[in-house]
């Protein structure tokens, strides 16, 4: 259901009321929510919608209660209202950031400029909701990013013959350390994380770089290149990140 109003919402809500979408014991239950939304006929049914999915959920109603609540507790996702008294979205998303807040940031705005889509990418955002949205998106957003959040918060992560520590954002061939760069380092994390996935450039493009990156798919065959040349350098003797011809680039099934 389309969800065009505040009245939509609670009434929506109210129809959904029976609904279940976890199973006992799913791993993505209990995950911790905050939202900030001034708007109290859309925050509060939406609280309670997102706790009957077994969240755990804390509301805001201003950019700087949701600043402070965000910094003080420890949230997976943050749903954040762009159009906020006090601080905006792009203002508290921002400092959050610089604060070296991590958790995962859904905005929600009726705002459908796609500069506005951009800057709040730029400046740290998961994903971007316009409003109205359907319920049923909203909430598959959400278990996107809780998926997201469990594999990210995962210490270490094996890609092929690689381990890759997502804490201290290092990698390692037989315990010895490796030297790549961010970009580098986001590939072998992309990779490791979808392990059965094939990419081409594009995808790749989109999923690892800002929208307002200019670059072409050979960005993606140099940094490939590159890291090959790394790994076979530290003594990796096959690519952990092979060639599809025709299709893309793929982890390696038995490396």
């Amino acid at each position: 259901m389309l969800l065009t109003s505040p009245e939509n919402y609670l009434r929506c809500f109210t129809l959904r009321a029976s609904s279940h979408y976890f199973e006992q014991g799913d791993p993505l239950s209990k995950m911790k929510i905050l939202i900030v939304e001034d708007d109290d006929r859309i925050s509060i049914p939406l609280k309670e919608e997102l706790q009957h999915q077994n969240y755990v959920v804390d509301l805001a109603f201003d950019g700087s209660q949701g600043l402070e609540m965000a910094t003080a507790g420890r949230y997976d996702i943050i749903l954040l209202d762009l159009m906020l008294p006090k601080l905006n979205g792009f203002s508290v998303c921002k400092q959050l950031r610089e604060n070296g807040n991590s958790s995962a940031i859904l905005m929600l705005t009726v705002r459908n400029e796609k500069q506005d889509k951009v800057a709040g990418l730029n400046c740290g955002a998961d994903d971007y909701l316009t409003k109205p949205f359907d319920l049923d998106e909203l909430s598959a957003r959400i278990r996107a990013l809780s998926r997201r959040f469990i594999s990210q918060r995962q210490s270490l992560i094996p890609c092929g013959p690689l381990q890759i520590d997502t804490v201290s954002c290092t990698v390692s061939y037989l315990e010895k350390p490796i030297e790549v760069t961010p970009t580098e380092y986001r590939l072998l994390v992309h990779f490791a994380l979808n392990p059965t996935a094939t990419f081409n450039g594009e995808e790749l493009l989109d999923k690892l770089w800002s929208q307002e990156f200019v670059g072409g798919k050979e960005t993606i065959k140099t940094h490939i290149k590159t890291l090959r040349k790394k790994l076979s350098a530290a003594g990796v003797q096959e690519p952990v990140i092979e060639t599809v011809y025709g299709f893309g680039y793929r982890l390696r099934h038995n490396a």
